[in-house]
């Protein structure tokens, strides 16, 4: 694999670092900042709403400017965030760090993986991104452990203020790294054209498929963003051993990136896709008729394999039924969906547990899972497209 593949998957393993801390620190920003079950959904609700807005502007970047820049800006952003979050002793300077840090996001993503579209082979494309995924789930496992050990030592800033440095090193690193012809030689051929066929992109298949991850997403996000309340106030456990059951995840991940790209590489990336979903929904299933912590941690590890499993199917289909010269686009308008997804996920689900309890954050999510799986089988993807 190409030089700039493993400087594009190195960077994924950073910009996810510090992905899963905020999820997991949320009974932490409760306590800290005493704040309520509403307050602290804002703690994800705004920056994900900042990353949502932040796609389209990503996308278009992508398709201007030489995307190493733009791997750059995003690892220096995540990096002094990061330094502010730790030093933080405001709800508001708290949330407006972490909606800069999630900035970050959408400029890596669109940029990174349009560049890993056009420098693979097709063949090998489910592959590849399975690899970057992995690597990904390295960075939020890895993050998670930092949080782990800092609750149970130091406290929880340190976790922010420890991968800094690390962080901003890698963007100079990416700033010396070399740009592949390829990539220009797509941006002249895409210039000629100037006239983007939105009809292109916005097909019939494209919205099918962004209608059946959407449905998904809002299944997974709401699962995500309270799973460490779940543990701790139903199932009884501490923060420390909520984080580190949560902190399982990312881990297992690794396993499940690769997997899933392999998998969607050697059969159809909707069938695959299909059997990960409903894999996810089946163990979630089991989640919730779970109170032991052994047999909890075994099923949610099962449930996090196949919740990483998804992301090279889902990214792959993106990349086949999508135009190359719009690539770019295309991954602005996916990546929008999955923003606006995680920005509204959370608000849906807080309405609903407040009326009925945290335990049916389970069966709501169940629910939305089971929805995008039927809505995926609407989709047309023949084994060769």
């Amino acid at each position: 694999m190409k030089k700039i593949f493993w400087v594009i998957c190195i960077s994924h393993m950073f910009i996810e670092v510090y992905l899963l801390m905020q999820v997991a620190l949320i009974p932490v920003y409760i306590r800290e900042f005493r704040l309520s079950l509403l307050e602290v959904s804002l703690v994800a609700i705004i920056p994900s709403l900042i990353q949502l807005l932040m796609n389209i502007p990503s996308g278009f970047m992508t398709d201007r400017f030489n995307s190493k820049y733009l791997l750059f800006a995003s690892m220096m952003m995540e990096g002094l965030s990061a330094l502010v979050v730790s030093q933080t002793v405001s709800f508001w300077t708290l949330v407006s760090a972490v909606s800069v840090n999630r900035i970050s996001s959408p400029l890596y993503h669109i940029a990174g993986l349009s560049q890993i579209s056009r420098v693979t082979d097709r063949d090998k494309m489910s592959r590849s991104v399975g690899v970057h995924n992995a690597l990904g789930s390295l960075g939020a496992a890895l993050g998670l452990a930092t949080v782990t050990i800092s609750l149970a030592t130091v406290g929880w800033r340190w976790a922010y203020l420890f991968w800094t440095v690390p962080v901003l090193a890698w963007g100079v690193v990416v700033l010396g790294s070399p740009q592949p012809e390829t990539m220009q030689s797509e941006k002249k051929s895409v210039r000629k054209k100037e006239k983007l066929k939105l009809s292109n992109v916005f097909s019939i298949r494209f919205l099918t498929f962004l209608a059946a991850t959407s449905l998904y997403l809002i299944g997974t996000t709401a699962t995500s963003t309270f799973m460490t309340i779940y543990l701790v106030k139903l199932v009884g456990l501490s923060e420390a051993t909520a984080s580190l059951v949560f902190g399982l995840g990312p881990f297992v991940g690794i396993l499940g990136s690769l997997s899933g790209g392999y998998a969607g590489e050697k059969t159809n990336a909707k069938r695959v896709l299909s059997i990960f979903i409903a894999g996810c929904a089946i163990s979630l299933s089991a989640i919730a008729f779970s109170s032991q912590l052994y047999l909890l941690t075994v099923i949610y590890a099962i449930y996090m394999f196949f919740g990483y499993s998804v992301w090279a199917p889902m990214n792959t289909i993106v990349a086949e039924i999508s135009p190359s010269t719009e690539r770019g686009l295309s991954y602005s308008v996916y990546f929008f969906s999955e923003g606006l997804i995680a920005s509204v996920a959370p608000a849906v689900a807080v309405a609903v547990i407040t009326i009925v309890g945290i335990w049916y954050v389970m069966p709501f999510s169940i629910v939305f899972l089971l929805g995008g799986l039927m809505v995926l089988q609407l989709l047309y993807y023949p084994a060769e497209s």
